[in-house]
């Protein structure tokens, strides 16, 4: 049947007498269908050749074919069957643009937001040499900038010495004079003091949200010569416990800190780790003299209460609950038999140290020696999670509840933290 609805083609009257029938020729009504679908194919390619120029040149020529040359397509019987054309609905293109970050601008960017806010520290003493003379004794650290009136961070083994003078070296090249405000009873973090103003503030971020692999930069005084010194790498590991020492004072433990193979050297303890948005996520304090690429920081968020505490108090205040403790191991658990293989054992090892301090809170609440603390409120004790990093969580006087293992059965005991400082 004929396709073309609207196109009528009137029959042609003929004599009565005779109806000539030409064979070369075909019907007079199959000619004209021939000629109107001959026309409209040529329409079709012109129409055609239009939109792809228009599509190809953009601009005018696509918005004279979207807007003029589809919609009266559109009215065109011939064009009716496809659906292209009936469609009055805006053609809609999503582009799906993935954004690269660019790490080395990154980098860059986060090392322009953050070096403001470093400091160097230097420390300087009197020292009399063998054949009596005297000189002056050096030593260098690096610090960043807590507050705009000059509340810096730093390490406390940067500030140990007590007989010593410690200058402040801002990024402007300006020099102040420190006093140290206070240091970390249960960390390596110490906070010092300047006289001045309106002082660049580093911005603090969550050392809960690293990931191993993430990107870190480290930033300190070099040697203690070579002011803003940066290196890059990444986040080797999380939750590491080392023993640490600067060969002058005595050495501590450190729970909880970060591995990183950024370089962290001489003089750069007390500097800030930062992740790619230039946010500090923890303090460079120290190196593994054994291992090459070997750095560990103190995660930003276990000194967070503390630096709260210098603002409100002028000093650093810790909760504790005064006991000497083990962190339990499979291996130490499948040496001494114990029923779980993480935690927390109240054990002294030294028959001259008592496990658990008179007068503690601990001792009020009744814990023994050889009781294994599992858990502080809901948070399960383990390799990254210690019960003196879970404790800093709370403030001196807030109550929480500890579960304990004792001689085989589970206990909870309620114990009201006690306040520590830098005295005690």
């Amino acid at each position: 049947m004929n396709n073309f609805k609207n196109i009528q083609i009137k029959s042609i009257q003929t004599s009565t007498r005779a109806r000539f029938k030409p064979k070369s020729k075909a019907p007079s009504s199959q000619r004209a269908k021939i000629i109107k679908k001959d026309s409209a194919f040529k329409w079709f390619l012109i129409i055609l050749m239009i939109i792809i120029l228009g599509f190809l040149s953009g601009g005018i020529g696509s918005i004279v074919t979207d807007r003029i040359i589809l919609p009266y397509l559109s009215t065109i019987p011939f064009f009716e069957r496809y659906e292209f054309f009936k469609s009055n609905q805006p053609v809609t293109i999503q582009k799906n643009e993935k954004v690269t970050v660019n790490e080395e601008s990154g980098i860059i960017a986060a090392v322009k937001k953050i070096s403001p806010a470093v400091v160097s520290v230097i420390s300087t003493r009197d020292a009399r040499g063998f054949f009596g003379d005297v000189f002056q004794q050096k030593g260098g650290g690096t610090g960043f900038i807590l507050t705009n009136d000059g509340l810096i961070a730093t390490n406390k083994h940067v500030v140990a010495d007590t007989g010593a003078k410690y200058t402040v070296v801002t990024s402007d090249g300006k020099n102040y004079e420190a006093q140290i405000l206070a240091r970390d009873p249960s960390n390596d973090f110490a906070v010092i003091k300047i006289q001045a103003e309106n002082l660049p503030v580093a911005e603090l971020g969550n050392s809960g949200d690293l990931e191993v692999g993430q990107k870190v930069i480290a930033i300190g005084n070099t040697l203690g010569e070579y002011q803003n010194t940066v290196t890059t790498g990444v986040v080797s590991a999380i939750g590491r416990s080392v023993q640490a020492g600067d060969g002058m004072f005595q050495s501590e433990s450190l729970e909880d800190v970060i591995q990183t193979d950024a370089a962290i050297n001489p003089g750069n303890s007390g500097g800030p780790l930062v992740n790619i948005q230039g946010q500090v996520i923890g303090i460079n304090t120290a190196i593994d003299r054994q291992g090459q690429l070997i750095g560990f920081a103190i995660p930003i968020d276990n000194i967070k209460t503390a630096i709260d505490s210098v603002i409100r108090e002028g000093k650093i205040v810790r909760p504790y609950i005064g006991v000497r403790l083990i962190p339990i191991t499979p291996e130490l658990a499948n040496l001494n038999k114990l029923p779980v293989e993480k935690g927390a054992l109240i054990y002294s090892g030294d028959p001259n140290l008592l496990p658990i301090l008179p007068g503690s809170p601990a001792q009020k609440a009744g814990f023994k020696e050889m009781d294994i603390i599992t858990r502080v409120n809901e948070q399960e004790i383990d390799e990254n999670h210690s019960l003196t990093t879970l404790l800093q969580k709370y403030k001196p006087g807030d109550e929480i509840t500890l579960t304990v293992i004792r001689e085989g059965k589970n206990l909870e005991i309620k114990v009201v933290l006690g306040k520590m400082d830098e005295k005690e």
